[in-house]
């Protein structure tokens, strides 16, 4: 019998380890991963893949894990130009006295592309392919986004009162549809709704969210139960705990993305789990703030899914996602009272399927799996804090630190090589980010 020859394709990489996190433990050894036309076409032994596939690119990665690409499902990207401006305050007086004072005072469309640069050198660097991300000015994201060439949805701000982006809610609702129309097809960016929270957002345009968003087909990402005083505040104006508002108003649906969540009611998490809303934990964020502790293990338990954020680094202060996974991992059994609880592959899931469901993308980003998305991060684990490995996926959670991560590909697209950005001018953003230091600098609390 003839032997077939080997099928030309784009991108051949090898490694030590793969864990595709598809629901399983699955742990494949000496495997590689075949790309083509930007998407995973099959994951197979090494020795098979060499006999069966001659690639353009090939990478030998001997002493690495491969993983899906890391999904920040909730930030603010831009302030990473507000990074360290005002630390070590209450929520409240941090975001009145200000966070909301230096955005009037400075945010602007370039202050938004710039700064969402920095924000996408950052996450790339630390192996984060895809972010979600709730700011004003998104077209601005969406143009750093797409010609870096992360991947990027874009959760257009929705407040009552106005901005530098827009006057009041039907403006911001009305660009948002646009940006939407402008994206509908883009390999890279799309869009969603991004009401702030439910106390600078009133009934009517919470209402025409709801329709608009089932009608394009978008989820909706809101600040939900981010602390005890938003809720006992809503209590006391409202009658209402903001979920059963939200509820009333039809929000709470497989669209909704509940961001922070740190106080929620047993019946509160069966109305998620009955509707179908995700929850967005960002650790790191909510101690930072003291804005309470999310119950990750009982919204699992339950049935809720729950991706992960870092949050803005104004109040984090860093994108890193390995750190993420790691405070999840750990503030999660210390909340339950349980060493099993939140163990490591369900925080890696957190950062990666978890997080593909929330955004709604699961059908093509998240895991590793033949005819999706080629969104794959190599990790060192020759790194002396990473040795010896009994348990790679332990490892990824608990000892990985985010400067071993030495390659990044975007849709088969390589934009960090041996740790290096490929798509970034690093030189030209060190001096923009300077210059918006030195204009901050004045307004910075010190």
């Amino acid at each position: 019998m003839q032997q077939e020859s080997p099928l030309q394709i784009d991108l051949l990489i090898h490694a030590r380890w793969i864990i595709p996190a598809n629901g399983t433990q699955s742990v494949f050894e000496d495997h590689s991963i075949a790309v083509h036309d930007g998407r995973i076409t099959a994951v197979l032994p090494t020795e098979n893949s060499k006999q069966r596939y001659v690639a353009t690119e090939e990478f030998n990665l001997g002493d690495h894990a491969l993983i899906p690409g890391l999904i920040n499902a909730h930030g603010h990207a831009a302030m990473s130009l507000l990074r360290g401006a005002a630390d070590d305050l209450q929520l409240h007086t941090w975001l009145h006295d200000y966070i909301w004072p230096l955005e009037s005072r400075w945010v602007s469309e370039q202050f938004v592309y710039e700064g969402t640069q920095l924000a996408i050198a950052e996450m790339l660097l630390c192996g984060t392919t895809c972010f979600a991300d709730m700011y004003f000015f998104p077209d601005a994201a969406a143009r750093a986004a797409k010609e870096i060439g992360i991947r990027a949805q874009l959760c257009c701000p929705v407040l009552d009162f106005p901005s530098a982006w827009a006057a009041d809610a039907d403006e911001y609702i009305s660009k948002a549809t646009q940006l939407h129309d402008t994206y509908r097809h883009h390999p890279l960016i799309n869009v969603a709704f991004g009401p702030h929270a439910p106390y600078t957002v009133s009934d009517a345009p919470l209402r025409k969210i709801a329709i608009l968003a089932e009608e394009m087909d978008v989820p909706i990402h809101m600040h939900v139960h981010e602390t005890a005083q938003e809720v006992h505040d809503a209590e006391t104006t409202t009658g209402k705990r903001p979920l059963q508002r939200l509820a009333a108003l039809g929000l709470v649906s497989p669209r909704l993305l509940c961001v922070h969540a740190t106080q929620l009611t047993d019946a509160e998490i069966t109305l998620l789990h009955d509707n179908g809303a995700s929850v967005v934990h960002c650790p790191e964020s909510n101690l930072k703030l003291a804005s309470g502790f999310c119950p990750v293990a009982k919204l699992h338990k339950a049935g809720v899914n729950v991706a992960l954020g870092t949050d803005g680094a104004a109040s984090n202060n860093d994108l890193d996602m390995f750190a993420e996974m790691r405070t999840a991992a750990l503030i999660g059994k210390a909340v339950a009272g349980d060493a099993s609880a939140v163990p490591a592959l369900q925080a890696l899931e957190m950062a990666t399927l978890n997080g593909a469901r929330a955004l709604g993308m699961d059908d093509s980003i998240g895991s590793l799996k033949p005819g999706k998305l080629a969104d794959i991060v190599a990790i060192r684990m020759d790194t002396f804090n990473a040795m010896p490995v009994y348990n790679i996926i332990s490892h990824l959670v608990y000892s990985t630190q985010s400067n071993q991560v030495s390659h990044v590909w975007v849709g088969g697209r390589l934009l960090v090589e041996g740790g290096q950005l490929t798509t970034i001018d690093t030189h030209k953003l060190r001096s923009n980010v300077l210059v918006w230091q030195a204009h901050i600098q004045p307004d910075a609390r010190r």
